[in-house]
């Protein structure tokens, strides 16, 4: 067949070879740094090959992680015969996975509304929201025994109550190979990150495209749980610790839940988790390019991710991140010991966390921050168990390479801390939001946020933000970010009929600001949801305007006397005659009064 004249990137398709077709043996073996031993107690956790109710993962030796379908074929013959669990369906993915979530209760409750009655403090606790980072799924499963069948942790039950969600990224799961994750020590067949659409869900909190998230977060609101554990595995550099873990501070809209995770869970999960033979430690990530030596960050996450939405949200919310280059056993067992620590803990202090998480949300602060910054230099400092490192020049990359030496060692860390408001608000009596964007008010009530819908129109005195400027961002996450410059201004508008008023007098307004406050990273404005408010849609012709500037500004000689400023001041407007006619244009009653206007309005207190 002949090809004839064709597109050039065409022909550049056809031309291209799949990535790794032509790698040698160097390129399918990662080559990770020095594995630390350990021999910890939690090893008396593993059930004995004898044991019927021996997980996939223990029957393996920990090399493998079972499929989707023979980790729903476990969780259903262990609820066939113990009455405490309960499977329950919160959705599907888009390849039509059942989200399968493991009610586990000593009442044999099946509902919300059942485990409300038995009074119990709640723990949701969710893995595989990256489905390479799967020890929570391993972990949790042989929680899950030992609370029923086994016997092991069964009076953990008598004062709390479990939610566990096996695999979140359910499609990601089962795109399993031994090339999921290069920096990580087993399972050797991890599944991958993103979901079958290529979104990340720990991006997706605020913005709600995938059916995954949205099914958790219509769980989280229908379950009401009193403390949220999203579970990973962490990569970035090497040190001691095999279990790291933490939330957002003070700062970030929940202070009394913080209170009580900093004084109550995290001295219990440390010390329970040491008492197996585990080192917990603080959330660790370097600030530039894996470099140890760039010190720490210590960062307040938005909430597109898990811990910012959930303490947006005021429900204590606790990131777990697990060491990548500890042992696949290793990481389970820490996984495992960590969930039943949680569990313990909320059973015997659920009273006092469902005290600070009421304070948080009855709390109604003047000010809402949007962003979040840092000083600008490390103002803290961190002890860590390390691993020591060195850096010499590579002739690989070009630049410097840190070597990780398997040689534990004591370290000070330089900390930088990212806990100051960079942007925020005054609340305001309510946002309203036009029904023409019935789908940004689709996902507001996605949130459980409590919006009123208008039977009748309504004018309201409002405060409007204009967009002066915007800047593009790069395709993320199924999006083009959209990062505005905005003025205000004060109008009467009239509303019509189904148009939703979001109240700032309810316990989700820190919530809905960061929805619908377009200065905020995580709004759906940013998020490009309203990019039709940046088009232009009526135009001028020159013949018509070139004769009505001129009139204008023989007319008004404080419009000529500004014409003629920005002449000066500006030589690429004054070298551009449409330009130069679009001002004036903008100034005539002509032109659309509504460009720019960022349609969602803060009525005034």
């Amino acid at each position: 067949m002949r090809l004839g004249r064709l597109p050039a990137t065409f022909v550049l398709v056809v031309g291209l070879v799949a990535p790794g077709t032509r790698a040698g043996e160097a390129a399918r073996r990662a080559i990770l740094p020095p594995e630390l031993p350990w021999q910890g107690r939690s090893l008396e956790l593993v059930a004995p090959a004898s044991d019927p109710w021996i997980t996939p993962a223990e029957q393996g030796g920990f090399r493998l992680t079972p499929s989707y379908d023979e980790t729903v074929a476990w969780l259903r013959r262990l609820a066939a015969r113990a009455p405490e669990v309960q499977l329950v369906s919160i959705g599907r993915s888009p390849e039509g996975r059942e989200l399968w979530l493991a009610v586990v209760s000593k009442e044999r409750a099946r509902s919300p509304q059942e485990l409300r009655r038995s009074g119990k403090p709640l723990l949701f606790a969710q893995a595989g929201i990256h489905s390479g980072e799967i020890d929570g799924k391993d972990g949790g499963l042989m929680l899950l025994r030992d609370l029923t069948v086994g016997g092991r942790q069964r009076a953990l039950l008598d004062r709390a109550s479990l939610l566990f969600l096996p695999i979140l990224n359910v499609d990601g799961h089962e795109r399993a190979s031994r090339f999921s994750r290069i920096n990580q020590r087993g399972p050797e067949n991890a599944g991958w990150r993103t979901t079958a659409r290529n979104l990340n869900l720990n991006r997706d909190y605020a913005k709600l495209d995938a059916p995954e998230t949205r099914a958790v977060v219509r769980a989280l609101d229908e379950w009401q749980p009193d403390l949220y554990l999203d579970l990973h595995v962490t990569d970035g550099m090497d040190y001691q610790h095999d279990v790291t873990f933490g939330w957002n501070g003070r700062n970030a809209y929940s202070p009394r839940i913080v209170d009580w995770l900093d004084s109550s869970l995290q001295p219990a999960l440390e010390r329970e988790l040491r008492e197996w033979g585990h080192l917990p430690g603080p959330l660790i990530q370097p600030l530039v390019n894996d470099d140890p030596a760039s010190g720490l960050v210590d960062w307040t996450a938005d909430s597109r991710f898990s811990t910012g939405y959930g303490h947006a949200r005021h429900l204590a919310t606790v990131l777990f991140e697990n060491h990548s280059l500890k042992p696949y056993r290793q990481r389970v067992l820490g996984a495992y010991v960590s969930l039943a620590a949680c569990l313990r803990t909320l059973g015997e202090q659920g009273a006092a966390l469902r005290e600070a998480s009421a304070a948080d949300r009855a709390a109604r602060p003047e000010r809402i921050p949007l962003a979040w910054k840092s000083p600008g230099r490390a103002d803290a400092q961190l002890t860590i168990a390390g691993v020591a490192w060195r850096k010499s020049p590579s002739p690989v990359s070009g630049g410097t390479r840190v070597e990780w030496l398997g040689r534990p060692e004591t370290q000070v860390h330089a900390v930088l801390r990212n806990d100051t408001a960079a942007v925020e608000v005054t609340r305001p009596r309510a946002w309203w939001v036009p029904p023409a964007w019935g789908n940004v008010i689709a996902r507001l009530a996605l949130h459980g946020i409590a919006v009123e819908r208008t039977s009748a129109p309504r004018e309201v005195e409002v405060e409007m933000y204009r967009v002066t400027a915007h800047a593009l961002g790069e395709p993320f996450e199924g999006h083009l970010p959209v990062v505005p410059t905005l003025s205000s201004e004060r109008r009467r508008e009239r509303f019509p009929a189904g148009s939703a008023r979001v109240s700032a007098d309810q316990p989700l307004a820190e919530l809905a600001a960061l929805l619908l406050e377009p200065a905020s990273p995580d709004s759906f404005f940013q998020w490009g949801f309203f990019l039709e408010v940046l088009s232009r849609t009526e135009y001028v012709e020159a013949y018509v305007m070139e004769p009505t500037g001129a009139a204008m500004l023989a007319e008004d000689p404080v419009l000529r006397a500004e014409f003629e400023q920005r002449l000066r001041g500006d030589p690429q407007f004054a070298a551009s005659p449409e330009a130069r006619l679009q001002w004036l244009y903008e100034r005539t009653p002509y032109a659309d009064e509504r460009h720019r206007l960022y349609p969602v309005a803060r009525e005034l207190p």
